[in-house]
């Protein structure tokens, strides 16, 4: 295996990795305004459902940024590594990817920003800002890894020659719509395994459900693509990829949150593995002519490039991968409404000590 073939593989663990984990975070900000929505106007039942989110995000509040890092990660890669590919992909889904950009800063800003104020209408505008801000990315990532998969319009000088309705073809909106599904099953089983109570219950509900949805979508758009990109190998990850789902949504009906996750996981691992066996051995296929296709070969670095980045690569990741498991294990513990504090209102004394 050369170094360019290795690099390739190493984005897909990158993409994969990125997938796994900032999913579920997109989920959980995609369903705050659903599983914690208020089941009354006034009183106890607005605290109930302010608690609630609370939870959702506190559940998110340690990883989130981390998870984030794995996007920066593959960008940089991409770029080092495989230069062409980054100028064509990056210039030619140049809108797109500025949607993303600016909705991920949207979304940041809401766990940054939403509990520095009280008031309803403060924390509410910030709610949407994480909704969206989950729910645009996930579309749009789907789209444009689909339209990666799929092959869009480049000419001999390595340039996109579409415009971003070009992008939106129906089997690209249908990638959107699947990640989207995806990554609520995703994040409302990780809710599940992470909260107790109410919130645990009502996340269960909601995976199962969408979860039948997403197992519709996933099988259409993935045959789509097998019929007209597949191979043997990547036939074997589309079958293993619906089996993992369904296991994990019969996980979740019997109340195993840990196995159900770890489906859902299998199952995005898996259909990333099954876009990047397509792909293979393109990077970016053209639309206009197969001989304008961007190869592993003719859209690598050089030689040299490729052997600098394998040694830092060998020795920071592991780095990285320790700091970012022990994250996960420190905050390991379930969390419910009973350990969110009552907020302070603005106007209330503070109890003196003495």
């Amino acid at each position: 295996m050369d170094l360019a073939t290795f690099w390739f593989i190493v984005l897909g663990v990158l993409w994969t990795g990125y997938f796994v984990l900032e999913g579920f975070d997109f989920g959980v900000g995609i369903l705050l305004p659903v599983l914690g929505r208020k089941q009354g106007v006034v009183g106890e039942a607005a605290e109930a459902a302010e608690k609630r989110r609370r939870v959702m995000l506190n559940t998110i509040g340690p990883v989130w940024d981390g998870n984030e890092v794995w996007v920066l990660t593959a960008g940089g890669a991409t770029f080092a590594a495989f230069p062409h590919w980054y100028a064509t992909m990056f210039s030619g889904f140049y809108l797109p990817l500025l949607l993303i950009l600016v909705a991920l800063i949207v979304r940041n800003l809401g766990f940054e920003y939403r509990h520095k104020r009280h008031g309803a209408e403060w924390k509410s505008r910030w709610d949407l800002a994480i909704f969206w801000g989950s729910l645009v990315p996930a579309f749009l990532w789907g789209v444009a890894l689909t339209n990666v998969v799929r092959g869009v319009p480049i000419d001999a000088e390595m340039e996109y020659t579409g415009n971003l309705f070009t992008l939106l073809g129906p089997v690209p909106v249908l990638g959107g719509l699947t990640f989207v599904a995806l990554f609520v099953t995703h994040g409302a089983i990780f809710l599940a395994l992470k909260t107790d109570g109410p919130i645990r219950s009502d996340s269960r509900r909601i995976a199962e459900r969408v979860g039948l949805v997403t197992a519709v979508l996933a099988v259409v758009l993935l045959l789509l693509l097998g019929l007209s990109d597949g191979k043997a190998a990547s036939w074997l990850t589309t079958v293993v990829a619906a089996v993992a789902l369904v296991g994990a949504l019969q996980a979740n009906r019997m109340g195993r949150e840990g196995w159900a996750f770890l489906g859902t996981a299998v199952t995005i691992a898996l259909s990333v593995a099954t876009y990047f066996i397509m792909l293979f051995p393109n990077v970016m296929p053209s639309s206009t002519d197969p001989a304008f296709n961007l190869t592993i070969e003719n859209a690598s670095s050089s030689e040299y490039t490729l052997k600098v980045m394998t040694i830092v690569a060998l020795i920071f990741t592991p780095l990285v991968l320790l700091y970012q498991g022990w994250t996960y294990w420190a905050f390991r513990k379930r969390l419910t409404t009973k350990h969110i504090p009552d907020e302070v209102q603005p106007d209330q004394p503070l109890a003196r000590v003495g």
